[in-house]
């Protein structure tokens, strides 16, 4: 497994997306926290297909940490099922790498 993930986690609108990127930083659980701009996601919830604007949060960080990054987003996050999806980085730059190394939790 990757040492070095990409997390993906959607929200309702920017404020909440701000909230949730400031957090993960401050608590060394994120290297890095880019936040789109407004997307539209369409998905099957409960029965019926949604459309709503959202905002996507895109976390660099490492795969050790994401337990406990789930657990602080969920805590945070309004909706009952947020995404929180990670997905490992295959290459990177080494510079780069190690300045995660540097930046988030042993």
């Amino acid at each position: 497994m990757s040492d070095y993930i990409v997390v993906f986690i959607t929200c309702p609108d920017q404020m909440v997306a701000q909230t949730i990127a400031k957090s993960l930083v401050e608590k060394k659980l994120a290297a890095c926290v880019n936040i789109t701009s407004q997307i539209n996601s369409i998905y099957f919830w409960q029965g019926n297909i949604e459309q709503d604007d959202e905002f996507l949060l895109i976390i660099k960080t490492k795969s050790s940490l994401f337990p406990e990054l789930e657990k602080a987003v969920k805590e945070m996050h309004p909706y009952t099922v947020p995404e929180i999806i990670g997905m490992p980085v295959i290459l990177g730059s080494e510079d780069y790498l190690s300045w995660i190394d540097e930046t988030v939790k042993d």
